[in-house]
């Protein structure tokens, strides 16, 4: 970098998505939090240590194929044409982002003077694979063996996930395209997924032993650390803000992209360089946090639990358009999505036996899915990308915002890549056996079979030694 003013861009752009990574970094600890404020005491080491296994499984997964997967499958089985090509200088063989040159270039992929940006940008991506792998853990807690979770982690953070952000998540992707799909902030690319593919594993695992009477009446398993349910929230209340930074990118010219040649406009883009700010973004998470939980409070009666999860179930049902909403319509969305979730979590743990422990399902998936919906009706005519305004590059055009196409995007996130693999997976692993933890080791408690696991590895040990 030998221009200042370059060089000054350069660096702010890779210390602003580093910045967000660490504020990221929070959700994955008031998950753990959360987690095991919501377990019974005899689940609690093993409830740590499935979140805590998750990130290296994740990690090494998505270094050596999910970040790929994200590059090479935007335009799906030949769906939609590509408009990364030289033609349009949105790639080339040096610098710009393809699944061609993120195999071909791997000294990027290192410490390298002359790049500022693949490390970082990717690990924020990264953390977005912790997110919906956690977002899973907390559904299936107190049952579900270590092995299997490390599987069904893998799946949903490195694969599944990335096919449907390289699908409805990218510049190029078939799905704005297509069906002028719209998801800023990831209310159907994170949440509605995971929350379908938890559904999808639940529907094979199974309630907790005691969840349902003899005559198959739910029974309330309520958090056994109120406080430690409380500040998990917070925590992932806070990393969300970082989550909100990285759907963005911080400064960028639109003026070749809006088909102005010759002159620059420098602004805050969401990740379709649509023009946004953090400003506004800002106004929306928060009237979006305050509506849901003030929903939550009125729909639960008060109940804490409920509360503060539909604060987050908030800004999840309005992240899809936060980007473009009024404050107003921010808050309403998201009240609009909590009453929907908190109604259908416990319709369907009535009427399908579905023991999902933190309402993850709920929080995540319904309200996720219910958001992608209006966003479709409350956005309809907008642009779903900014490569859909001005320039159409080599003939491609872009669908803008509609409710057709924002309600058959919700049934790919949540059913197709989400709801229906993980059933798949969770059966697989059914029949090998390897799901769930047996019924004694259930009763007497997953922490309970860690410690006789650790003595019988010490008396193999005194007894080799002797």
């Amino acid at each position: 970098m030998t221009d200042q003013l370059g060089a000054l861009t350069t660096i702010f752009t890779e210390f602003y998505y580093w910045v967000t990574v660490v504020l990221m970094f929070l959700i994955h600890v008031g998950f753990c939090m959360y987690e095991v404020g919501a377990s019974r005491y005899k689940h609690h080491q093993h409830t740590l240590m499935k979140n805590t296994m998750l990130i290296p499984l994740v990690t090494v997964t998505w270094f050596f194929f999910g970040w790929w997967i994200y590059w090479a499958f935007p335009t799906g089985p030949g769906i939609a044409p590509s408009i990364m090509n030289e033609s349009t200088a949105l790639i080339t063989d040096d610098s710009t982002f393809s699944a061609k040159w993120y195999l071909a270039n791997t000294e990027y992929m290192a410490i390298n003077l002359g790049d500022h940006i693949s490390g970082v940008f990717w690990a924020a991506f990264l953390l977005f694979s912790w997110t919906a792998a956690s977002i899973v853990s907390g559904a299936i807690i107190e049952r579900i063996t270590t092995f299997a979770f490390g599987i069904l982690a893998i799946a949903i953070g490195s694969v599944f996930w990335t096919i449907d952000a390289a699908w409805g998540w990218h510049f190029d992707g078939w799905m704005l395209k297509i069906l002028g799909y719209h998801d800023a902030y990831a209310s159907g690319v994170i949440h509605a997924i995971a929350g379908g593919f938890a559904l999808g594993v639940l529907c094979v695992l199974g309630p907790r032993i005691g969840k349902f009477s003899s005559s198959g009446e739910p029974r309330n398993i309520g958090p056994r650390n109120p406080w430690l349910v409380t500040v998990g929230l917070f925590l992932i209340y806070t990393g969300f803000w970082g989550f909100y930074a990285a759907c963005n990118i911080p400064i960028f010219d639109l003026g070749p992209e809006y088909g102005i040649e010759g002159l620059s406009y420098w602004t805050a883009t969401n990740i379709y360089v649509t023009p946004t700010t953090l400003s506004g973004i800002t106004f929306n998470f928060l009237m979006s946090l305050s509506g849901g939980l003030l929903a939550g409070y009125w729909i639960a009666k008060g109940d804490p639990f409920w509360t503060y999860s539909s604060g987050l179930a908030g800004i999840i049902c309005a992240s899809a358009g936060n980007d473009l909403y009024h404050p107003i319509q921010a808050m309403i969305i998201g009240m609009i999505g909590v009453v929907i979730a908190y109604k259908l979590h416990y319709w369907v743990e009535r009427k399908f036996k579905i023991d999902d422990a933190v309402g993850a399902v709920a929080v995540h998936g319904y309200a996720g899915f219910v958001g992608l919906v209006i966003c479709g009706f409350v956005l309809n005519g907008y642009p779903s990308s900014g490569y859909s305004v001005g320039a159409m590059w080599d003939g491609t055009t872009y669908a803008t915002i509609n409710p057709l196409g924002q309600f058959l995007g919700a049934i790919i996130m949540f059913g197709v890549l989400g709801m229906l693999p993980g059933y798949v997976i969770a059966k697989v692993l059914h029949g090998m056996g390897k799901l769930r933890i047996p019924r004694e080791v259930e009763i007497a408690g997953l922490d309970y079979e860690m410690m006789e696991d650790a003595k019988s590895d010490e008396k193999a040990v005194s007894s080799a030694t002797r």
